[in-house]
């Protein structure tokens, strides 16, 4: 197939074009810019950290924050977490690292084994035959928590994180079918529905972008990564959803672009009723804002890392 805008092969389409490698990327960079500038995302003023695992995902969006940043003279630097997933995420930050110094981009690393005291794979066996955890719980509680608390303390003032469009139909999904709407009140392309100073505000920049996009996009740019799932997953709710989602997709193309075009008709009623629900403590123990006596992170880390 020829491209629409030129006569060189093309390597996607869409809807209405089809779309060589060149032009690819110029659709995928004005998709993110878009998103950026409709949502209001970042501002002049801002300094952002870009949170960055090394996969497809958060590679293209460094690399397109990096683009859009630079050319406005926004401030940002990269911030990643190592969980210590062997023969995963080692491998991972390693080409994360590569990618930083090719771009002069600043690039912070902190690590579960430093924060905790034990990796994400010490804590697997455990977490599962004691707790009844599911390894992503465990694993998102804590990224979470030091993604937020690092980049306050880096004095960032937008967290940028790689979710796409995948990633949004399956969090409504997971949550309507647990009957969560409450937490589905917090997502859209600004995370949460009320602000506080202890919690750095998340911004998703890939927010309309297909996880295909994402992935052709880095293979096309020949990023040095590994499009490998996590070997932890395996036990997720999400991953059963990702697949039964990719299942209907292929059957019926543009499921996910409905299911989140149909949040995003009732995101604001969602934000206006659950704006004021939760009255924000804070964690007796690490200080962070939280529902109860102690967050999430510090109750699991006391039942986890003894």
């Amino acid at each position: 197939m020829k491209c629409t805008k030129c006569e060189r092969e093309a390597v996607y389409w869409t809807t209405n074009h089809k779309l060589c490698k060149e032009h690819f990327f110029d659709y995928f960079e004005s998709k993110v810019f878009r998103t950026i500038n409709k949502y209001r995302l970042f501002n002049r003023e801002d300094k952002v950290c870009v949170a960055t695992s090394g996969g497809k995902d958060s590679m293209s969006l460094l690399y397109v924050v990096n683009k859009y940043c630079k050319k406005r003279g926004i401030k940002f630097f990269s911030l990643a977490i190592d969980e210590g997933i062997n023969g995963y995420r080692n491998e991972a930050l390693d080409n994360l690292k590569d990618f930083c110094k090719e771009y002069d981009i600043k690039l912070e690393i902190f690590s579960f084994k430093d924060r905790y005291g034990k990796t994400m794979d010490q804590l697997r066996e455990k977490a599962i035959n004691e707790f009844g955890k599911t390894p992503c719980t465990i694993c998102g509680t804590f990224r979470r928590s030091l993604l937020n608390k690092k980049a306050r303390e880096l004095g960032a003032t937008k967290l940028a994180t790689g979710h796409n469009m995948d990633d949004e139909a399956q969090n409504f999904l997971m949550n309507l079918f647990k009957g969560n709407m409450g937490n589905n009140a917090s997502l859209g392309p600004i995370v949460g529905v009320s602000a506080n100073e202890k919690f750095v505000p998340r911004v998703k920049p890939l927010y309309h972008i297909l996880d295909i996009e994402a992935k052709l996009y880095a293979k096309y740019k020949e990023f040095n990564l590994c499009f490998c799932d996590c070997p932890h997953s395996d036990m997720s709710f999400r991953k059963k959803i990702k697949l039964k989602l990719h299942e209907i997709e292929k059957e019926v193309p543009g499921i996910k672009n409905g299911v989140v075009n149909s949040f995003m008709e009732i995101m604001p009623t969602l934000k206006e009723r659950y704006k004021n629900k939760k009255e924000f403590k804070y964690c007796s123990k690490c200080g962070d804002a939280c529902v109860g006596e102690k967050c999430n992170a510090c109750l699991l880390e006391e039942q986890l890392c003894k």
